[in-house]
């Protein structure tokens, strides 16, 4: 039989760059090492059984979930995230698990409706510090799961920690300050107070491994929405001749297979589209990490710039892609009665919550009313009712919105009569 340290992580050739599960900077509450796996493989583990990773398979990307089975859900969108991050760590030698534990929290924090539900929440939690789901998934990582004896949340590495919060870059400029993006809401009051705790180095870019996973997200969420507005019928693959980028690729699939069915063209289209990327931004990765030669993770976070990145010339096709499915997807006429529906369902369920937490299903009435929890304050309570909804799927949110709050203009999240499946 194996002894247990057989089945430790492989020490296959990592760069010097890349984050080191053995010089990991440790967990708020120290634990064990574990016999058989790595610091960032346990992280990467505790998001998958999380209750939170567990309810995006009925959370919206799109399309809300009371929908075609065919559409992308939170959960399918993780998935398909975490395999190009993989993909990406592995061509520019990083830790793979590290990279995939990234990707596979990025969105644990997003409300019930997708962008709808969190604008809405952000609207009615303006007064309160408002809503930000990279925030709102370090709550659920530190405080918001209780799944262990001897502590809330996940208890995660630091590495972990900071990949969640600030994979996109840094939050806070080097005077403290916050970043462009958010100086006109502030940063986010619970990450300020968790970076007193661990500090998160909010001024400095995530590791690479992290800038691996928000690259990921760019190319699923473009390439997958895509796929998703034509499989709906929002628009025809010739409508994407607008775009020079989907333009040439559908041009080379005219020239390779010409006359191809629809179903296999649309796939077609949306391989090419995530391959091109995906090759795009190994290139100019490696050759901006070529330019820094980094010899130590810290070189990356202090390197003043993303080291894993598109070149200008695909950040423009992305760009372009991107302006069109605003407005011929996002924007569509059949999708924004959804979008301003899932709003009146959120905003209904704040006001209702707000105004009588006793409706909440317990733990979440209790510690919005309780003197212990120090939550009798406006602030407090508001707050417990956002992790609350914030938590919901979106087939529980329309249940608790008939059950409190009628069943006014919920019909027309069922969109079955807005698209054809195509």
């Amino acid at each position: 039989m194996l002894a247990p340290q057989s089945f430790a992580p492989q020490s296959f050739a990592l760069a010097p760059y890349a984050a080191d599960w053995r010089a990991s900077r440790g967990r708020l509450f120290p634990e064990p090492a574990s016999p058989t796996r790595g610091n960032f493989q346990r992280d990467r583990d505790r998001i998958i059984h999380s209750t939170a990773f567990r309810r995006l398979a009925h959370k919206t990307q799109v399309f809300t979930a009371l929908e075609s089975d065919h559409f992308r859900t939170r959960l399918t969108h993780t998935m398909e995230v975490a395999q190009i991050a993989r993909a990406l760590a592995r061509g520019l030698r990083l830790d793979e698990d590290l990279a995939e534990a990234a990707a596979l929290g990025h969105d644990l924090g997003h409300a019930c409706f997708g962008h709808a539900g969190e604008e809405v929440l952000d609207a009615c939690m303006k007064p309160y510090g408002g809503f930000d789901h990279n925030a709102q998934t370090l709550r659920i990582v530190t405080k918001l799961e209780r799944r262990y004896a001897e502590w809330d949340g996940l208890n995660l590495c630091a590495e972990t920690l900071q990949a969640l919060v600030k994979h996109n870059g840094p939050l806070l400029r080097p005077d403290g300050k916050p970043m462009p993006r958010y100086e006109k809401t502030g940063l986010s009051g619970y990450i300020l107070e968790f970076d007193g705790i661990v500090d998160l180095q909010l001024a400095e870019h995530a590791s690479a491994e992290a800038q691996c996973a928000a690259l990921a997200d760019d190319i699923a969420y473009n390439a997958h929405d895509m796929d998703d507005g034509l499989r709906a019928n929002l628009f025809a693959p010739d409508d994407l001749r607008e775009v020079p980028f989907t333009a040439a690729l559908l041009e080379e699939i005219d020239a390779r297979h010409p006359h191809l069915e629809r179903s296999r063209l649309i796939h077609e289209l949306s391989r090419r589209v995530i391959t091109r990327l995906v090759e795009d931004a190994f290139c100019e990765s490696a050759a901006r990490i070529e330019a820094l030669k980094p010899q130590t993770p810290r070189a990356i976070a202090l390197a003043g710039a993303p080291v894993v990145a598109f070149s200008a010339e695909k950040w423009r096709d992305l760009q372009a892609l991107r302006a069109f499915l605003f407005t011929r997807m996002y924007r569509h006429s059949a999708v924004m009665p959804v979008w301003e529906n899932a709003q009146t369902i959120v905003s209904g369920l704040f006001g209702r919550f707000f105004a009588q937490p006793e409706n909440m299903s317990e733990p979440w009435a209790t510690q919005a009313q309780a003197t212990r929890y120090g939550l009798r304050d406006e602030a407090g309570r508001a707050r417990v009712v956002a992790d609350y909804i914030a938590g919901m799927t979106d087939v529980y949110a329309v249940e608790q919105a008939r059950e409190f709050c009628g069943p006014a203009r919920l019909e027309p999240l069922r969109q079955r009569d807005l698209f054809s499946q195509g």
